[in-house]
């Protein structure tokens, strides 16, 4: 089993396709890939452990009042995105990820 997991691994780095599609999913090491991080992974995770009862609460309350379909169906998946509150996973990513973007611009240059 080791082997095989051993041949699969040099496979995928003698692989050029999937080095340029992991190259083209990381974020650049530059102030605004920081700020997109940021924003994207941390934040609304913060938001969610601060306010997300809240969030759900009234999304709930929308989501029955509301006589647009499409509109129930929003504010249906705002409850359920916010209703468990912040996601330590989530949140975990998005820390490696800027470690990671860290490492990258300052370590090894």
């Amino acid at each position: 089993m080791k082997e095989k997991i051993k041949v699969i691994s040099q496979r995928v780095k003698a692989n050029p396709v999937l080095k340029e599609s992991a190259k083209s999913i990381k974020p650049e090491p530059t102030f605004w890939g920081f700020i997109g991080v940021f924003i994207f992974f941390i934040l609304p995770e913060i938001i969610g452990f601060i306010w997300g009862k809240e969030i759900a609460e009234f999304a709930h309350n929308k989501s029955l009042t509301e006589s647009l379909e499409i509109a129930r169906a929003f504010y249906w998946a705002l409850e359920k995105l916010f209703e468990d509150g912040g996601s330590w996973f989530n949140l975990s990513i998005g820390i490696i990820i800027i470690i990671w973007m860290a490492y990258e611009r300052w370590y090894k240059k």
